[in-house]
């Protein structure tokens, strides 16, 4: 649990892919990130038809990757009426009663589709209940504008995927919820198999080097609605009354795009373990780096902690893609991202495999906390 070890500093626990582990976070104000913290990049060279534009992109990347392991996007080619349309939508199904919302919630999914209410999760069970509420849906090829017939999936793949209605149904009371969020999605879809490649020339790889991996990608979004809590409230999970907005964590495939609307509340731990505000910039995205990314790098690229904390007094609404492998392919350590002599940290893996053991790691935390409270 949260707790004072010597002045100045406090300590957290984290589920991590090697179990709990526990960080010392300086006790300084919060503050907004800077530039070399968390720089903005223009990814509009990504589309260009020249590959040194394109490299161009991919160094800076590199450098973010192996410093905070976030960064900003502009230019990215996503409409600003596409991601209004969605925040709209968001707020529209948030601020109706919970009975409504209730109606397509998340347990009467096979895989994660539908309304998660609040009080119902501990991302980190050491800082406390999470009252953020969401919506999320997984991939379905139907949605996938490169996928031509769906019933010429291989089975390996179709083993993964759950084509579900229920979410949509019960949310058929929106007119125009459906098409927003499938909007927002596939635009996200697009950038992410952009910047796919983007990340492999960041690894000096071939550009179509992950291609093949993201053909029936791991793509899920969650549409997040944050209430305002209390500035500096208890996250003492002993406290039956701690509230966090979501609790400290990595995220668990290769990288996440989050949209995020003005009013703030991303945090980031720094590299000297203080935490940084990621504050809105307009007219971008925040692209992390997550779990699945550090282990292929052995280490190189990093997979950053981070919490949100709403303490603005008004309602926040962030909109996160979160972009991995498909659940049939592997996860295993690049060679070229070995140094001479130095040695892979970590067995190959199925994708499935590593999602699943992720949210073990998370179980395993909570275990623990119960045990020490």
């Amino acid at each position: 649990m949260a707790t004072a070890t010597q002045t100045g500093t406090t300590q957290i626990r984290v589920a991590s892919p090697t179990g709990p582990v526990t960080r010392t976070i300086l006790r300084t104000p919060l503050r907004d990130a800077l530039p070399s913290e968390i720089p903005i990049i223009d990814v509009s060279p990504i589309f260009s038809s020249s590959l040194e534009d394109r490299k161009s992109v991919a160094q800076q990347v590199r450098n973010a990757a192996t410093n905070t392991g976030f960064f900003y996007i502009k230019n990215h080619g996503v409409p600003n009426h596409v991601t209004q349309e969605s925040y709209n939508a968001a707020l529209e199904f948030f601020r109706q009663d919970v009975d409504k919302k209730n109606e397509a919630s998340i347990t009467k999914s096979a895989r994660y589709n539908g309304y998660r209410a609040p009080d119902t999760q501990r991302v980190n069970p050491d800082e406390g209940i999470d009252v953020r509420e969401s919506f999320s849906i997984t991939y379905d090829p139907r949605i996938d504008t490169e996928v031509n017939k769906v019933q010429e999936i291989p089975e390996n793949v179709m083993e993964y995927i759950r084509m579900e209605e229920g979410h949509w149904e019960n949310t058929s009371n929106l007119p125009n919820f459906k098409c927003s969020v499938i909007n927002h999605y596939q635009s996200c879809l697009s950038l992410a198999r952009a910047l796919t490649r983007t990340f492999a020339l960041s690894l000096d790889l071939p550009e179509t080097a992950f291609d093949s991996k993201v053909v029936y990608p791991d793509a899920g979004i969650n549409m997040n609605y944050y209430p305002p809590i209390p500035n500096n409230q208890s996250l003492t999970p002993t406290d039956p009354n701690a509230r966090v907005s979501i609790g400290s964590h990595t995220d668990f495939p290769v990288f996440t795009i989050l949209w995020q609307d003005n009013v703030g509340g991303l945090q980031v731990l720094s590299r000297d373990g203080q935490w940084i505000n990621a504050k809105p910039i307009p007219d971008t995205f925040v692209v992390n780096i997550a779990d699945c990314l550090q282990r292929i790098t052995n280490d190189k690229y990093v997979s950053t902690i981070h919490r949100a904390q709403n303490w603005s007094g008004k309602e926040r609404v962030s909109i996160g893609f979160f972009w991995g492998f498909g659940f049939h392919e592997t996860c295993a350590v690049l060679d070229n991202c070995l140094a001479p002599g130095e040695k892979k940290k970590y067995e190959d893996i199925n994708c499935w495999e590593w999602l699943k053991k992720r949210v073990y790691d998370m179980t395993q935390l909570d275990e623990e906390c119960k045990k020490s409270s």
